[in-house]
């Protein structure tokens, strides 16, 4: 970059908010992209830089750009967790049906990385509980298999339920959700799903 300021993403990579200012105000490129093809939005999403973030959104920087690995913002902030930065995504232009590299939408890894907050986020906004990754696994069933089966998943699990996701989808092998919650001796997950008709 020739010029005398540093550019958005340098900005947000140094978590400058005075510079990110200037850079958006110098006209800067707002959707330039590092080496991995990630944004500022993205750089500012793994880093849950809130502020930069809201500075970003409002100067139109676009929640939905995907860098070398299909990561975008919208779909960070949902898999890790970073709420405030989600719901200004969800806000702002998110593809709820925008994937990740498995297939999976924001939802998915939300529940298996065990952020209720997220999760109801997305339920909330509209996001398919039963969609299917390229794994052939659900939200459900991620927050099951792929857990420790302890309170904050139990909850997820309920919330997903409670939200209409089907707990008779079953994996690739024809394994429901209730079946792989028995095996592991998740009592309080299996309890839930057979509330709500869980086989």
């Amino acid at each position: 970059m020739t010029s005398a300021h540093a550019s958005v993403l340098q900005a947000v990579e140094q978590g400058d908010i005075a510079k990110l200012t200037a850079a958006i105000t110098a006209g800067d490129d707002i959707n330039e992209r590092n080496s991995e093809g990630q944004t500022a939005l993205l750089v500012a999403t793994w880093q849950n830089d809130i502020a930069a973030a809201e500075k970003l959104i409002a100067a139109g920087a676009d929640v939905n750009a995907k860098d070398n690995i299909a990561d975008s913002p919208y779909l960070v902030a949902g898999a890790q967790g970073r709420v405030e930065i989600l719901k200004l995504a969800l806000a702002n232009g998110a593809d709820l049906k925008s994937v990740n590299r498995f297939g999976g939408t924001a939802l998915i890894p939300a529940a298996e990385k065990g952020h209720p907050e997220a999760v109801r986020a997305l339920l909330d906004a509209g996001v398919a509980p039963d969609h299917v990754n390229r794994l052939g696994w659900t939200a459900l069933m991620e927050a099951v298999v792929l857990t420790n089966g302890g309170p904050i998943f139990v909850e997820i699990v309920k919330t997903l339920l409670e939200a209409g996701a089907d707990p008779n989808i079953p994996d690739n092998d024809g394994v429901t959700a209730l079946a792989h919650a028995k095996a592991r001796g998740f009592n309080d997950m299996v309890a839930h799903l057979e509330a709500h008709g869980g086989k």
